[in-house]
């Protein structure tokens, strides 16, 4: 008998089935931050967009656990699709949701990250305009895997790109590294910690948008450092813009809690993903301002302008200053060192 609390393999063969899983779980899950009505599905959304540049982006994700410290996988899938748009200028304007769920998930976990998914849509002013949903074997997958898509509205005083930086521009990092990456381990691992730690799970649209409205053109390039950390993103700023980068190791704010579980598990801070987290490269005599904007926000309370751009170079790198005085270079990470963490 088929257990009516879990995913049958039916429920993706486009029948009866199908149809109430559509219209008594995903859609009231997603509640506000869906715009389609049951009785209104159809095969695309049809957006107004006004005339402009168009950002378009796309994503899947895989964390596991589903559910984590400070999030779960439709935040996630949600937060990091308007991140993506929002490093581009763009102000999001509508998400598709794609969904790939084993059988015998329960319905209840299902529907509650689609409901966190909602959430996280709502909150940013963002519709889930159109999705599709497909059920696989129990020993085709873990759980569950989601794609989203986003389009995006970019702002005609947004200005990025690697040859938009120039020698002594300043390297702005909105907060503490490592927060996301930690907090999916951690829990996976069970590693108990005196303070729990959160993901930084967060869209940070108004963070950029606010820098590009009240700096215009002295924000030259943003970039959210996910997979591969902020020494990922440092590193591949100094390759595309080919100049050095020298960045103070003292400058960087750390999460204490995460400082610890890192070095538990014999891991850089800088190579760990964030999904929260952003940085800057903006014009030296603008650095301040971009520091102070940020720190309006909850979100950015601690950031810090951290290095500074160099001048062009054959072989570029990204250098630091240590705490201790010495200097070391650093490098792109050679692969995923926490796998399945976004």
């Amino acid at each position: 008998m088929a257990d009516a609390e879990r995913i049958q393999l039916a429920h993706g063969g486009g029948g009866q089935l199908t149809g109430e899983l559509v219209r008594d779980v995903i859609l009231p899950a997603l509640g506000a931050g869906g715009s389609q009505a049951a009785e209104g599905l159809t095969d695309a959304a049809v957006l107004e967009v006004p005339p402009g540049r168009l950002a378009f982006t796309t994503d899947s994700y895989v964390v596991q656990p589903l559910e984590f410290p400070g999030g779960d996988i439709g935040k996630l899938a949600v937060c990091g699709t308007v991140n993506d748009l929002a490093v581009e200028g763009a102000r999001p304007l509508a998400l598709s949701l794609g969904l790939v769920v084993q059988e015998g998930l329960e319905i209840a976990l299902l529907r509650r990250v689609l409901e966190s998914a909602g959430r996280a849509a709502a909150e940013a002013g963002v519709a889930i305009a159109t999705g599709d949903t497909k059920v696989v074997e129990r020993t085709a997958l873990d759980g569950m895997v989601m794609n989203t898509a986003g389009v995006g509205v970019v702002s005609e005083k947004a200005r990025l790109g690697f040859d938009r930086i120039a020698a002594g521009d300043r390297v702005v990092l909105s907060g503490p590294p490592g927060e996301h990456g930690l907090a999916v381990m951690c829990r996976r691992e069970g590693l108990s910690l005196a303070t729990e730690l959160l993901s930084d799970c967060a869209a940070l649209h108004e963070l950029t948008a606010g820098l590009i409205e009240r700096l215009g053109g002295a924000v030259r390039f943003l970039r959210d450092p996910t997979r591969g950390g902020v020494a990922a993103t440092l590193v591949e700023t100094a390759e595309g813009a080919k100049r050095d980068v020298e960045i103070v190791e003292a400058a960087i704010p750390v999460n204490r809690t995460a400082k610890s579980a890192a070095e538990m598990l014999g891991l850089d801070l800088l190579t760990v993903a964030n999904e929260g987290k952003l940085v800057a490269v903006v014009a030296d005599d603008a650095a301040e301002d971009a520091r102070a904007l940020l720190a309006e926000s909850p979100l950015a309370a601690r950031a810090a302008v951290i290095g500074t751009v160099g001048e062009t170079a054959d072989v570029p790198c990204v250098e630091m200053e240590t705490e201790i005085g010495g200097r070391r270079i650093v490098q792109m990470p050679y692969g995923e060192e926490l796998p399945r963490i976004c």
